[in-house]
């Protein structure tokens, strides 16, 4: 057969190439384009400011580990199975995981690299849904504002480990009589086998230390939440500083941090592991955590659950992701680090899980309680209470591994918070590029931490499971599906796979597009609707909150979800001179600044994007 020449025409020339010497779509050459003219696509090409990039692959890989791999593995993850009874829960995670967590963290990737652009200005792929980043920026700046009230109770555990004798370890008169110490030689109302000898329920030192020293949380939110405590703003201000630090130099700071915040926080959970399958009855607690209830599969709430989790774990929907990968070269291999980055959250969640059940085992058999669903109480504050339990245990140094142990949940807050906050910044930044870094890095850290006192009030932990639910789980679910159907159906699938391959210079297997385009928004679309059928008003600790809070909880929500169909509205008007199939085609297609942001990378993408054109049609010369 012999060798066929194509023809590609850029607008001002044409230039001949044999289609089988081309390998790398990439190296296609084009002459210069200036700023007056445009390609027959009419894209103008103009000299962009370049994006700050990784010093280096590692550095993206690794700021990727410690923004998925962190509290929401840790923290979250625990209460999250712990509510949904164990192994009931880990099976739809570990599918949802697999047919919903790596198809949604390998497409924002993508599109973050592919584009160079932050979680709104990504949406010239489509003007018309816009909305979908502005929903998603309210939702990230809800999970911002409370991730660090989780670092502030950290710091306050942390300083409370530098004592002689570990303040949660024995029981303080004022708990009430009704305490069980945690660390070893209790002198509680116990047999040696760990029955009760009454009837009575009796709490761990641990449980009772977090709810009653370390909160002093009301026992309902009725007349409000109360001020916020000055220990906790402290420990709250100390956390907003050291992200101030960290990212005041954008991703020149946090990639160099992210080596410390991605290897540290492993060595010391496989300290806590070790030590948790040693106790006794830490087995029957593995087995309740590992051991599926298939009957429970068929319950909607778990479902729900699982996806609400692997979002807030993997930091999907929420802008991040895609914040990192922008600032990629456009050419580097994301679809190795989303397998990796996916891969070990779903390792560090199994390995959480393993620990914080083995310590729950334990507690039952030391508690006399059979029931592990029934051990302490769940809700957001379970890894406050079982981890510590753990470290006053150990035989030797208990204080020593409860400062190492605290330093790595500090650790992990950051390599999280950092990534969400870089995400805020990156946003700002896009939109009013002028401003000063630092100014939008002190900014966004004041901002958030005037909201973040709400969470360091007696009621605090009743407003992180209400902004948790209302602005984060619940409402990243529709903005969630419209970004998956408008990449593959209003953007087109074949035309984001054209675009994943003149990045990588390699086709995504069939399974991608299938996925991306089906299989993906379907089953979160059916949980979301099942979900809706089956709702049920939210709890703290079997606690209903206020009528109000449900209303104000019901407005953040639809605040957020109706940016969505606004903006939908808004493109249609401004392009309202047009005939009317004109004026909707143009505000659903992608934006002539939609493209690689580099200038040299953008005359390659136009040139690939004509040549598979004529070669789909056939057009030979």
């Amino acid at each position: 057969m012999g060798k066929k020449t194509y023809h590609v025409q850029n607008g001002i020339t044409n230039q001949a190439f044999s289609l089988e010497t081309i390998t790398d779509y990439n190296s296609i050459r084009v002459d210069p384009v200036s700023n007056s003219q445009e390609t027959n696509n009419d894209v103008p090409i103009k000299k962009t400011q370049e994006r700050a990039q990784w010093g280096n692959d590692k550095e993206f890989l690794m700021s990727c580990i410690a923004m998925s791999v962190g509290l929401g593995n840790i923290w979250r993850f625990p209460f999250t199975a712990y509510e949904n009874g164990g192994g009931a829960f880990l099976i739809p995670y570990i599918i949802i995981l697999i047919v919903i967590g790596k198809p949604f963290y390998l497409l924002e990737m993508i599109l973050g690299q592919f584009s160079s652009r932050s979680a709104i200005k990504i949406w010239a792929i489509a003007p018309a849904f816009k909305g979908i980043g502005i929903a998603q920026f309210i939702t990230l700046l809800a999970l911002t504002s409370y991730y660090c009230s989780l670092m502030a109770l950290t710091l306050f555990y942390l300083v409370a480990s530098f004592q002689s004798e570990l303040p949660w370890g024995k029981c303080k008169q004022e708990w009430g009589p009704y305490c069980l110490n945690s660390q070893k030689g209790n002198d509680s109302e116990t047999s040696p086998n760990g029955t009760s000898l009454s009837n009575v329920t009796y709490l761990s030192s641990a449980e009772l230390y977090f709810y009653k020293e370390v909160l002093r949380e009301k026992e309902n939110i009725n007349d409000g939440i109360g001020l916020p405590d000055w220990r906790l703003t402290i420990c709250l201000f100390i956390s907003w500083l050291t992200i101030f630090i960290i990212v005041i130099r954008g991703i020149k700071s946090s990639g160099k941090a992210a080596y410390v915040m991605a290897i540290f926080p492993y060595v010391v959970m496989f300290i806590l592991l070790i030590r948790a399958v040693t106790l006794s009855g830490s087995a029957d607690g593995i087995l309740y955590f590992i051991t599926p209830d298939w009957n429970k599969l068929w319950t909607s709430s778990i479902w729900y659950n699982a996806v609400a989790q692997c979002f807030f774990s993997l930091t999907v929907c929420f802008g991040a992701v895609v914040m990192f990968a922008s600032h990629n070269k456009i050419d580097h291999d994301i679809y190795r680090d989303a397998i990796i980055v996916t891969t070990l959250d779903t390792f560090t969640s199994f390995l959480a899980g393993c620990t914080i059940f083995g310590i729950l085992g334990n507690l039952s058999y030391e508690l006399g309680v059979k029931d592990i669903g029934n051990v302490v109480r769940g809700g957001t504050g379970l890894a406050f209470i079982s981890y510590p339990e753990t470290i006053v245990k150990f035989d030797a140094l208990p204080q020593f591994f409860a400062v190492v142990f605290f330093i790595m949940i500090f650790v992990l807050g950051i390599g999280s918070e950092v990534g969400l906050t870089s995400s805020i910044m990156a946003i700002v930044h896009d939109q009013f590029p002028s401003w000063k870094q630092w100014h939008i890095a002190a900014g966004t850290c004041f901002f958030e931490f005037l909201i973040g006192l709400i969470y360091v009030t007696p009621g605090g932990q009743f407003m992180v499971t209400f902004v948790d639910y209302y602005a984060t789980s619940f409402l990243a679910f529709l903005p969630a599906i419209f970004e998956m159907l408008v990449v593959s159906w209003c953007y087109g699938i074949n035309n984001f796979l054209d675009d994943i391959e003149f990045m990588l210079n390699r086709r995504l297997s069939i399974y991608w597009k299938y996925c991306w385009s089906f299989l993906t928004p379907a089953i979160i679309l059916v949980i979301f609707i099942y979900s809706m059928i089956n709702l049920e008003l939210l709890t703290y600790n079997n606690l209903l909150y206020p009528d109000a809070a449900y209303v104000i909880g019901w407005i953040l929500f639809s605040v957020a979800v109706l940016q969505i169909p606004l903006w939908i509205l808004i493109a249609i008007f401004k392009k309202r001179h047009l005939p009317f199939r004109e004026m909707i085609v143009q505000a659903f297609q992608p934006s002539k600044h939609w493209g690689p942001m580099n200038t040299e990378v953008r005359k390659k993408w136009l040139e690939f994007k004509e040549h598979r054109r004529r070669t789909k049609q056939g057009v030979v010369w």
